[in-house]
This record gives C-alpha cells, sequence and structure tokens, in this order.
C-alpha cells in the first residue's frame, strides 16, 4: 500500500514560514558571530566623561582594581604645585606623607630644572581611587587620568565598573585602539582623546 504523501496548503505554508525563519536565525546568528570574531572589543574609559568619583577602586572585580591612573606628558604643565600631588592647601610644598594627596603614595615627584618637576605613576602601588585625577582636574589642567590597564582586566561580558559609572564614561572600544589618552594625536592631528 501506498501512503498519500500529499499536503495541504495551510501545512505547506506553515512548513514553508519554518524553513524560512530558521534559514534567516542561522544567518544572522553565523554574521554576529562572524563579526563578533573580526572586531574584539576591550573596555576603557572616556576621559572626557569621567567624574573621578571613585568607583573604578571599589567595584572592579579585580583587587587591586584594574584601573590605573596614566600620565598624559603631553599635556602636563610640569607644576611645582602640582594639584594632582599635592593636597589642597599644603603647608609646604614637600613631599612627606602627610602634604600628597594619593593615599598609596603611588606618585613619584622628580625635579627636573626650576620650576619644573615630573610626575610619574607607579601603576602597582595605584588603587584607582581618582584622588589625583580630580585634583588635576580642579587646580590643573588634567593630564592625570583614569584607564583600564588591559593586562590587568578580565573584559568581563559586562563591567561591573560600567554598571554603576554615574557618568556612563566605561565603554567599549576597539581592541586595536584600546587607550583614549588624553594629548594622543591622529595622523591627521585632531585630538584623539
Amino acid at each position: 500500500m501506498k501512503k498519500d504523501r500529499s499536503i495541504n496548503r495551510r501545512e505547506f505554508i506553515n512548513r514553508g514560514a519554518r524553513v524560512t525563519l530558521g534559514v534567516s536565525l542561522a544567518g544572522v546568528t553565523a554574521l554576529s558571530v562572524g563579526d563578533s570574531l573580526s572586531k574584539k572589543y576591550v573596555w576603557q574609559i572616556d576621559p572626557e566623561k569621567c567624574t573621578q568619583c571613585g568607583r573604578c577602586a571599589t567595584e572592579c572585580v579585580r583587587t587591586p582594581s584594574a584601573v590605573k591612573c596614566v600620565h598624559a606628558y603631553d599635556v602636563c604643565g610640569y607644576c611645582d604645585l602640582c594639584g594632582g600631588y599635592f593636597k589642597p592647601g599644603p603647608n609646604e610644598l614637600e613631599t612627606g606623607a602627610e602634604n600628597q594627596l594619593c593615599p598609596t603614595g603611588a606618585i613619584q615627584r622628580r625635579f627636573i630644572e626650576e620650576p619644573y618637576f615630573e610626575y610619574i605613576i607607579d601603576e602597582e602601588l595605584c588603587i584607582g581611587c581618582a584622588k589625583c585625577v580630580k585634583g588635576c582636574a580642579s587646580f590643573g589642567n588634567g593630564s592625570l587620568q583614569l584607564q583600564i590597564r588591559h593586562n590587568l582586566c578580565l573584559n568581563c561580558n559586562e563591567c561591573s565598573i560600567a554598571r554603576v559609572c554615574p557618568s556612563d564614561a566605561i565603554i567599549r572600544v576597539p581592541i586595536d585602539e584600546p587607550y583614549m589618552i588624553k594629548g594622543m594625536f591622529l595622523e591627521n592631528g585632531e585630538d584623539a582623546g
């Protein structure tokens, strides 16, 4: 006996719709996987949006935080009275801990020539608290800024700092352009930071 394999119009349309949907989903999935494989992204702090709230030090899944202070030397004024190094209104311009803004002593001050000093960040001591960055932005030219160090960052799918950042300064950037440092210039001369 031969079975009747004919289908009615409704079954034909339903099967066709399912096949079309399946092919479409497979295509979209293949495109998104291909796109994510070709374009890798990492988390970074936009220095123009950062409000130095201090959450980078406390909200990062890493201890100490993967966020570190960096110094944009191109922007620095090499000031004798650095707002990122000294507490506001220091008694003297001495390098004693009582005069320093950084709670861990992560900023080193080196004399260059009168009246210029160079400020170097010891990233191993930096906890990403942003006190120096806030001081530099308030009383200086903003050459100190926070950046996520990718050799320390776990590049979580959802950054715990980004979830709580009040200014939405934590963003995804292409892995081939992982840092947003003030003073870095593009080939055409426009400011990259």
